[in-house]
């Protein structure tokens, strides 16, 4: 008889762990290497092979393709392997995305043919690319993320640079309360699509950065993003102090000191682990500031390398550098202590060849003071050679919040244009409605999803059909609801009779509105009930029901942020909202999902002009959610009257509450009177035609001018493309450089000299509106080629206030050239398109064809009032 061994017998042995990788049967072998490739993240029809293969362990490993494949059985391999309809899609797949990677004929090589061996370096803080990877924690890592993969749609030759954060940023949990409570895991990189880089040498690389107390050591890993390679820096390695090992541990975590160590690995081991790859980008692009350490690095490179003065190195630097500026706030930017600042860059300003004061000056405003502090926005404005905000109406701001950088240019005219945000379309695009639209749009039009075009056969989809899709989702989307509710308030002693008191009321027919985002005070997130009677009167309407999904993490130091998640679960748990209003906990890319498909109305309310763009909305709008918003960031830009609804007006206000009353009132009124109304309005099928009309037109308008990829050919067009051609024509010779940087000189010495004056005086001339004028000046140059200026002639609108509106300016044509006395006559036509009182004067902007924007060289010459 054999002996049996009871269970606390077996406790008593120690065993040796075996780790055992399922084979995967030759049929379905490449499972394996689609898995490692975030390809599938936007292409999901991958992922139900897994679910096909054994369903219940997809969802213990929670859809995740790597942790999958190492714990299915070989016996469920083998049996999907001998399936006939199993092996089909598998091979349909696995050609799409060999086509897909193989594929020569992209965008950009169709575009830029002779532009293919330049190499486009991306750094972000943080990359948000599927709910497995917990390397983001908001909005700037969802657009890193999607900048990626629509750089991999368009076939843009770029590579991007980051940090590994083992605990990644926190998991959200929210008692019964109503406090956040904040949880980090270590993530178990053996089962994620990241991968070691080794060297040339086959070990591990490394790259090595000088640290005040010790040697520091990066290991590098990587993640393939479709046709698109992201590197990360890891610090959790044997060869580092204890101290150092947790560097990049976590995401925005610890006190300045820390965050200025994670910065100087984004920056500067982020340039050394490119060049250790044997990669030479021709523009390197800082998403935000925290990589702006990245130009010091360059710098010091090129001097010593080409052995160059600061300046010639600093110029060819500018020659490869965009920065993105996100924040609408001078707060938004990391600003480190200077005694922080030369701890960690001790005689760094040395090999620069410049003095400590230069040094710190490249990262403050001129002529402040040094007390405020390095500025990392401060320092990328002012390499960089392209600068962009991320909306519209956000580039307005941001000239306006940096134009100290540029004292002697007007703020409005600072050199920050735009690049409006997106998203990556079929990332976010629910997968019902990705075949919905299969069918109805042109074929192919996932490859040309930034041509307006395109999307105008949204309208060819019947209504019934896009309703139904929609209604499906929203059905998907309560069930995650009533699951999360009830998994949270059971956890914190709720009986279920209370639990089912509340999420029985979830109704899918009811007017279903989503606010989903981080929790910063600025976004508002409780301005809708500025009024709870009159907010209650809307929500108890038993003929317009009407129900409210909040989610969305606070920072951990954000004690503000956090109280406005305590204050909408006090409010969820009042009787009169109870089943009226829910907050969700673990907020992720997977639950945004959802909301921005299943909802009816995607609610934003940020204080205007404070929220840069935001891209929730826009992931709402191309699932056919409706926008209601405050006319702030991308939906300045987006709305049209037919697409959604606005909230306020562009109207500003003498203090926060008086502003916020009129905002809230707008909301309950345009509920009442605009958007309940129209949701109701229904046919014998239960259909709104009108709203399946706001639908349509919200996807049609928003689909391809708020993509990505419309984004990622905008900053080709407008900023990769110009830095490439500058660096590659002039600035990778030295020669060419050098003489740039005397003609500067020589500008700047002898600027002051220009004299402009008015002749043939146009002064108090009456006119028809519609018609010109010619006005005339004369420039003298005592020593200034005139080539070397561009003439213009500024003119606007005069208010009663005696300011100048509706600001023109155009360039000036030179009509005679006196060179013995160096004087030169201009001429201009004004149009004056309609009535009222114009003002104009003449002005004179450096010129040079390597200098990228005149406004750079902070130089300007009005013509001066006659005595």
């Amino acid at each position: 008889m054999k002996k049996r061994v009871t269970e606390d017998k077996v406790k008593m042995y120690v065993f040796n762990k075996i780790i055992v990788n399922p084979q995967l049967p030759k049929r379905i072998n490449r499972l394996g290497e689609i898995a490692n490739n975030l390809w599938w993240s936007w292409n999901t029809e991958f992922l139900r092979l897994f679910k096909t293969i054994d369903i219940d362990l997809w969802e213990t490993v929670e859809k995740n393709p790597v942790k999958f494949l190492k714990n299915v059985s070989q016996e469920k391999l083998e049996i999907a392997a001998d399936k006939w309809d199993f092996l089909k899609e598998y091979d349909r797949i696995v050609a799409n995305f060999d086509a897909y990677m193989d594929s020569r004929n992209t965008w950009f090589n169709r575009t830029y043919p002779e532009n293919k061996k330049d190499v486009i370096a991306y750094f972000s803080a943080e990359y948000g690319l599927d709910q497995i990877l917990p390397i983001y924690s908001g909005g700037l890592g969802i657009l890193s993320g999607d900048h990626l993969k629509s750089a991999s749609d368009l076939g843009i030759p770029l590579v991007a640079v980051g940090l590994l954060y083992r605990n990644g940023y926190f998991y959200q949990k929210i008692n019964g309360k109503g406090v956040q409570e904040t949880e980090y895991k270590t993530i178990d990189l053996d089962t994620l699509p990241i991968t070691k880089v080794k060297g040339e040498d086959g070990e591990d690389l490394i790259i090595y950065l000088k640290f005040p107390k010790k040697g520091f050591y990066l290991k590098v890993w990587q993640i393939i993003v479709g046709r698109v390679t992201l590197y990360l820096l890891d610090s959790d390695i044997d060869e580092n102090i204890e101290e150092y090992r947790s560097i990049t541990t976590t995401l925005y975590g610890g006190n300045q000191e820390t965050r200025i160590q994670q910065e100087m690995v984004l920056g500067m081991a982020g340039v050394s682990l490119l060049k250790s790859l044997k990669l030479n980008p021709t523009v390197y692009h800082m998403n935000e500031g925290h990589s702006a350490f990245l130009t010091l690095e360059l710098i010091k490179n090129i001097i010593k390398e080409k052995k160059v003065s600061f300046e010639v190195a600093k110029e060819i630097v500018t020659s490869k550098t965009v920065f993105t500026t996100h924040t609408p706030v001078p707060a938004g930017n990391d600003i480190f202590p200077l005694d922080l600042v030369r701890k960690y860059f001790k005689d760094f300003w040395v090999k620069l060849g410049i003095s400590e004061e230069e040094f710190l000056a490249l990262g403050m405003k001129p002529e402040k003071e040094t007390t405020d502090g390095f500025n990392m926005g401060i320092l990328a404005l002012k390499i960089a050679g392209k600068k962009n905000g991320v909306s519209k109406l956000h580039g307005v701001v941001s000239r306006e919040l940096f134009g100290e950088v540029w004292p002697n240019i007007a703020a409005n005219e600072s050199p920050i244009t735009y690049v409006t945000n997106g998203i990556h379309t079929c990332s976010w695009l629910s997968s019902n409605l990705k075949e919905l639209f299969n069918k109805y749009l042109t074929p192919y039009w996932q490859d040309n999803i930034y041509k307006d075009e395109i999307w105008e056969k949204i309208d060819s989809i019947p209504d019934e059909k896009l309703w139904e899709e929609h209604k499906k989702r929203k059905v998907k989307l309560l069930a995650m609801v009533k699951e999360n509710t009830t998994n949270r308030l059971r956890r914190y002693g709720y009986s279920y009779e209370e639990i089912n008191n509340i999420t029985s009321k979830l109704d899918p027919n009811a007017l279903t509105i989503g606010f989903a985002r981080r929790f910063a005070t600025y976004k508002r997130a409780t301005l809708i009930f500025k009024d709870l009677e009159r907010m209650t009167q809307i929500l108890n309407d038993t003929n317009k029901p009407i129900q409210i999904i909040f989610a969305g993490k606070a920072h951990p130091a954000d004690k503000e942020g956090q109280d406005l998640i305590k204050y909408i679960h006090e409010i969820s748990m009042k009787p009169q909202f109870k089943g009226k209003i829910f907050l969700m906990e673990s907020y992720n890319i997977a639950m945004s999902r959802l909301l921005i498909s299943g909802v009816d109305v995607w609610l934003n309310t940020p204080r205007r002009p404070m929220e840069a763009s935001g891209t929730s909305g826009q992931k709402a709008s191309v699932n056919g959610v409706i926008n209601f918003s405050v006319l702030d960031g991308w939906w300045a830009e987006g709305y049209n009257s037919y697409n959604g609804w606005t909230i306020g007006t562009n109207q500003e206000y003498d203090n926060y509450e008086e502003q916020d009353v009129a905002d809230s009132n707008g909301i309950y009124y345009t509920l009442e009177h605009k958007i309940a109304p129209m949701y109701y309005d229904r046919d014998k099928n239960g259909l709104s035609k009108k709203w399946v009309k706001t639908m349509k037109n919200s996807i049609i308008s928003t689909g391809g001018r708020f993509s990505t990829a419309r984004m990622l050919v905008d900053y080709t067009n407008q900023l990769y493309i110009p830095l490439c051609n500058l660096y590659n024509k002039y600035c990778s010779q030295l020669d060419k450089v050098s003489e740039y940087q005397i003609w500067k000189n020589e500008i700047r010495n002898n600027w002051n000299d220009i004299q402009i004056e008015q002749e043939k005086n146009a002064e108090n001339l009456t006119i028809d509106a519609g018609n010109e004028i010619e006005v005339f000046c004369k420039i003298k140059l005592p020593n200034i080629s005139k080539d070397s200026i561009e003439a213009q002639v500024y003119y606007g609108q005069i208010q009663d206030s005696g300011m100048v509106e509706s600001i023109q300016i155009i360039p000036m044509k030179l009509e005679e050239a006196n060179e013995e006395q160096r004087e030169y006559h201009y001429s201009a036509k004004i149009s004056l398109t309609t009535g009222g009182k114009f003002g104009y004067t003449f002005r004179v902007m450096p010129k040079h064809e390597m200098l990228l924007d005149s406004a750079n060289l902070n130089l300007i010459k009005w013509m001066e009032e006659t005595k």
